[in-house]
């Protein structure tokens, strides 16, 4: 049995996949569904059996097994069975070959877009050569990967394949029956794959499900449509005249909404639909039940933007749960003023985690006549960019950007009022955020302590924060740079470390200054825990537990403790006293005024640090009420899987939102099993395609191809003086500090306040991810460690247990002898 009807009776998960059982399913309950037929998996079984492939298959890389699809014929009597089918559709008409795998389309377990279709085929020949393409699809290396991660063996998977008349369609779009008292259809022109691949913003439209009416319709400005060709398909300008026109009329909606409960009733929960129109008929393409259906988090897909995580990504190292990017939006809103210019996002979340939109920023300092300066301004603080890579403008007028930015503009001016509250805030912050915690820990009408205590004093950490970061920020960017000019980088770097002895010390030194204050017995435990409980690697991320939340951290933090920074903090002390007796021979009348310079720039960066830990205790209080919530309504960690106003709601007694617990929670440890994505994103990307390319880059992904090849020597940005002779120890995360040994070099991605405890033990620190005022920088330049940071590369080409060479005063990192030859 090779093929099989559409609607056939037989037509079950096991012979005709995922997508042909949910189509056969809909076919014989008379819908709309577009003719065609199933070549079912006892096909594919018969020509891996006749060609022998199954030890390949069992074995053998992604390469390799689809070569052995290419190679080999379809068997005679398949491919007879396939022309038959095709020529009795009539009229050799355009088809659309989809694959359909045993592990697809289910319930929980979307596994949609991992293996290959091909529309508008023509031809009984250009038919049986798709339908071969469809069954190594089933091997590329991305769908190996993904069935890996959900623990399904090769042994286990088949694949089947539906072949269907393609619809000339008008125009086509998804519908969601997720909610009780409405549907929401998404519509654009042409075929269907602009709207499902994301290439254009389309139209929404919501009917109230009870008297069937259109409620809200949204018009988007459709740029691209998917269109026919006789090579296949293209994306194509969207005619001016048609962009800004309603793809549906009033009544169109209303009969797609009729059968969206239709297929809903069907099926009995609700569902995702795929459809299209043809001359005003509706068509529907595919149906999957939404519960426990992956969601996609790629900003990405909204335009062609240039994305770095250069500053965001040391702050916000690890992929976030749905509830932590909700906050961080806030957050961003706040520190940024807006969340968007012109309706394009000021930051965004590719597979979870976050990037700032360079796009944005380069945007708007082209229509102010101030681009070197913008990018002046943002060297320090995101870094370089590799080379070949261009920064995309937004599509929009000098004039539309000036206007959207009008209310940046004027909320800058509020942020700075707010400059003299700082000394204070920071003073009594503590008390106060403590006092909240108190009061979460022993409310049960959470929504009312949100809207009156908690919601506003989080906002207010957020507005400090962006008060601090506000002041004088030229004064952070060019000291340095006007500094070098004069006495050299590593005078340069001296003279702005050794921030003022003992307490007036940057909060980012701390955790490891406090622990070797309890070791000499100046303060107590409990003070320590106080002030620095709640800092960690993992700070912004509201799943995380805190360290103090563990009875074992400070003791394991006391142990970790092996080299104290006394030494390294009067040795640097004496280097700066050294270096300002330099600039006061060479630059007697300058001395003075560069000194006021840079005791201001450390009061800046002082109160900056200060208002960041006070923020991460805002952080600290909001988990505190997510855990409380998730006591109050029963459902534990599942509210971290919601956004803070689905929590709200839940606690307001609605259980709509969780219904999405397990898709989210699902995306969310599928990007989490992903390697950190490059620090440079341009254009659209897949993490799943990415991650399953064997040939991927780690620093910079381009997808209009402007990069040059990657870079085989390692430099970046001078962050502290001095050269380094060592072994390389290349960490993943902090929880691997225990292999880092004393006088080793620190490779990593990237380092925040959770990792300084591990920098005395270090003889130098490389970074990919930084810039002059990154943690890695500033934490190494006060202890007077050489450092290069903001590589991007480093992780790439150096190996554990390589010697290596590193020079804080150039940037550059130098292999001098691989790992193999150190061992051997």
């Amino acid at each position: 049995m090779n093929t099989l009807a559409l609607a056939d009776p037989g037509a079950e998960l096991e012979i005709v996949g995922g997508k042909g059982e949910s189509l056969a399913r809909l076919a014989r309950a008379g819908l709309p569904v577009p003719a065609g037929f199933h070549v079912t998996t006892g096909a594919y079984r018969d020509f891996v059996a006749r060609h022998d492939l199954r030890k390949a298959i069992l074995s053998g890389d992604a390469g390799e097994i689809q070569a052995l699809f290419a190679a080999h014929e379809m068997p005679a009597e398949i491919a007879a069975d396939v022309r038959a089918a095709y020529e009795g559709l009539g009229g050799n008409p355009a088809v659309a070959v989809r694959s359909s795998a045993t592990a697809e389309d289910l319930p929980g377990m979307s596994f949609a877009g991992q293996q290959d279709s091909y529309l508008n085929i023509r031809g009984a020949d250009q038919v049986l050569d798709a339908v071969k393409r469809c069954w190594a699809s089933l091997w590329t290396e991305r769908a190996i990967a993904y069935r890996d991660r959900h623990g399904i063996s090769r042994d286990e998977v088949a694949i089947a394949v539906v072949v269907q008349e393609l619809v000339p369609a008008d125009a086509a779009g998804v519908m969601f029956t997720e909610d009780r008292d409405r549907l929401t259809i998404n519509a654009a022109w042409g075929l269907g794959e602009a709207v499902v691949g994301g290439l254009v913003t389309p139209d929404t439209v919501t009917i109230d499900r009870a008297v069937r009416m259109v409620i809200d319709q949204r018009i988007a400005a459709k740029t691209v449509m998917t269109v026919r060709t006789a090579e296949g398909t293209r994306e194509e300008p969207v005619p001016p005249g048609k962009r800004e026109e309603p793809v549906l009329t009033t009544a169109q909606a209303v009969g797609l909404a009729e059968l969206g409960m239709d297929i809903e009733e069907l099926y009995g929960r609700p569902m995702d639909v795929e459809w299209a129109l043809h001359r005003g008929r509706p068509y529907i393409l595919q149906a999957r039940p939404i519960t426990g259906q992956r969601e996609v988090w790629n900003d990405s897909l909204k335009g062609d933007y240039l994305w770095s995580n250069g500053n965001l990504g040391e702050a916000i190292p690890s992929v976030m749960t749905p509830c932590t990017w909700s906050l961080v939006q806030a957050f961003i809103s706040e520190i940024m003023i807006v969340s968007d210019l012109g309706g394009h996002p000021m930051c965004g979340n590719i597979g979870g985690r976050v990037y700032m939109n360079m796009s944005l920023t380069a945007s708007l300092g082209k229509s102010l006549g101030m681009s070197k300066k913008i990018r002046d301004t943002q060297l320090p603080v995101y870094g370089k960019l590799p080379e070949g890579v261009e920064t995309p403008l937004l599509p929009m007028s000098r004039w539309q950007t000036l206007k959207a930015a009008k209310p940046m503009l004027g909320g800058r001016r509020e942020i700075q009022k707010l400059v003299a509250r700082i000394p204070e805030y920071i003073a009594t912050a503590p008390a106060i955020t403590e006092e909240l915690r108190a009061k979460i820990a022993g409310s049960n009408d959470l929504v009312t302590l949100w809207q009156d205590e908690v919601e506003p004093r989080f906002a207010e950490c957020n507005r400090m924060l962006a008060a601090a970061a506000r002041q004088d920020a030229g004064s952070l960017v060019y000291l340095g740079a006007r500094l070098a000019k004069l006495v050299g980088e590593a005078d340069a770097t001296v003279l702005m470390s050794g921030v003022q002895g003992g307490d007036g010390r940057l909060e980012s030194l701390g955790p490891l200054l406090g622990l070797a204050r309890i070791k000499r017995g100046e303060i107590s435990r409990e003070e320590y825990i106080g002030r620095y409980g709640h800092r960690c690697p993992d700070e912004f991320e509201v799943s995380a537990a805190r360290p103090v939340e563990n009875p074992d951290w400070l003791e394991e933090q006391l142990a970790g403790l092996t080299v104290d920074p006394a030494e390294l903090l009067e040795r640097q002390e004496e280097a700066g006293r050294a270096a300002w007796r330099r600039f006061h021979e060479r630059y007697p009348r300058k001395a003075a005024k560069f000194r006021r310079d840079v005791d201001r720039w450390e009061a800046i960066v002082r109160s900056r640090e200060e208002t960041r830990s006070e923020m991460m205790r805002g952080f600290w209080m909001v988990r505190d009420f997510v855990v409380r919530a998730g006591e109050v309504t029963g459902r534990g960690d599942d509210l971290f899987f919601l956004t803070i106003s689905e929590i709200l709601d839940v606690l307001s007694g609605s259980r709509r939102p969780l219904t999405r617990v397990d898709g989210r929670r699902a995306t969310y440890e599928l990007y989490k099993s992903l390697p950190p994505y490059p620090g440079i994103i341009r254009g659209r990307f897949d993490p799943e395609r990415w991650a399953a390319d064997p040939d991927r880059r780690g620093d910079v992904y381009d997808a209009a191809a402007t990069v040059a090849p990657p870079s085989q020597t390692i430099s970046g940005f001078p962050g502290a003086a001095g050269v380094v002779e060592g072994t390389a120890r290349v960490l993943a995360s902090v929880a691997e500090g225990d292999r880092l040994g004393e006088g080793e070099i620190l490779v990593t991605t990237v380092t925040n306040v959770g990792w300084t405890l591990l920098f005395p033990r270090a003889s130098a620190v490389v970074t990919d991810v930084g810039a002059p005022l990154s943690h890695a920088a500033i934490v190494a330049r006060e202890l007077g460690i050489p450092a290069v940071v903001g590589t991007r590369n480093a992780t790439m080409l150096v190996r554990d247990g390589d010697r290596i060479r590193v020079d804080g005063s150039t940037g550059s990192v130098e292999v001098i002898t691989e790992a193999a030859l150190v061992l051997s």
